[in-house]
């Protein structure tokens, strides 16, 4: 199988998909997407480093790399045009958009009937302070989040309307949510990792701070997941429809479990310090058996 892996960022990931890959016998074409090129005039107009002039039957996608709106527009149209191609790319690009858009995560979360803190989306600056005067109560603020975010980063809780930053500073966009703590002391949610339909591992996220993600010094540590917390994982990456992901729960004060984010580029070097389980592993099996199954019939022609 001719496969190309494309992980720009982090190390640690790349090294591990790697050598997954080379355990299952397969030696990966290793490329960015920024280097991507198209080009027309004659034979496949994508031009993807490795590959000279053909396309790979897999693409394992651990990150897309940063840059303007164009560039990451440009990047999302060359795995649209992969996927329409027949190559199976994981994960599939119309899940990715659907994840890295928490609007869009949360309004599928929403229609798929699952438990999760309510949410609001607004445009408008003065419409986000009138939901914050509407919803917002004595020390239970809502929490303002980057509508294209991650790894905690640029969390807010907003009180009062008055907490709002400008327009220019959310990218024109508020996506507001309830802010759930339980009656417990210290913080803590759980991170769930989802793929090929099952769940694979997961964890509790302890920190000092509301703010759990690892990344932002949150501790992983290891859980005992009750089956309605695994069930609602599952149910959540099917609503997004996702091949691999990265759910997070957290609990209310009844101690029922509520979706908070998909996340379809999750990081799991946390997780995997705490589980037996090699999750690198279980995404790159999971991953060659969808290629697999797409091309069997060309390969069994070939052989």
């Amino acid at each position: 199988m001719r496969i190309g892996l494309a992980a720009d960022n982090g190390e640690w990931h790349r090294g591990r998909l790697l050598g997954a890959l080379r355990a299952c016998g397969i030696e990966p074409v290793l490329f960015s997407l920024a280097d991507v090129a198209m080009v027309t005039g004659g034979g496949e107009p994508l031009r993807i480093p490795g590959f000279e002039g053909e396309l790979p039957d897999g693409v394992l996608l651990r990150t897309i790399s940063g840059g303007t709106f164009e560039a990451t527009t440009l990047r999302l149209g060359v795995l649209h045009a992969l996927v329409a191609a027949g190559v199976v790319v994981w994960n599939d690009p119309r899940a990715i958009e659907r994840c890295v858009d928490k609007s869009m995560t949360s309004l599928l979360i929403a229609r798929a009937g699952l438990p999760t803190p309510d949410t609001f989306v607004v445009s408008s600056r003065e419409a986000a302070m009138d939901i914050v005067r509407r919803e917002a109560k004595p020390g239970v603020p809502l929490v303002l989040k980057p509508l294209f975010g991650s790894q905690g980063e640029g969390l807010r809780l907003i009180g009062i309307p008055d907490d709002l930053p400008q327009l220019e500073e959310v990218a024109r966009v508020y996506y507001l949510q309830r802010f759930v703590r339980r009656n417990v002391e210290g913080w803590r949610d759980y991170r769930v990792f989802v793929c090929d339909g099952r769940v694979v591992a997961a964890m509790a996220r302890e920190g000092d701070g509301w703010i759990t993600n690892v990344h932002q010094g949150g501790r992983p540590s290891p859980w005992r997941m009750p089956e309605e917390a695994a069930d609602l994982a599952l149910r959540a990456a099917q609503a997004v429809d996702v091949s691999y992901c990265g759910v997070d729960l957290i609990e209310d004060d009844r101690g029922r479990f509520l979706l908070l984010e998909v996340n379809s580029m999750p990081s799991w070097s946390g997780l995997q310090s705490i589980v037996d389980v090699d999750i690198s592993e279980a995404v790159v099996r999971a991953f060659l058996k969808a290629v697999y199954a797409a091309h069997r019939p060309a390969m069994v022609a070939v052989s």
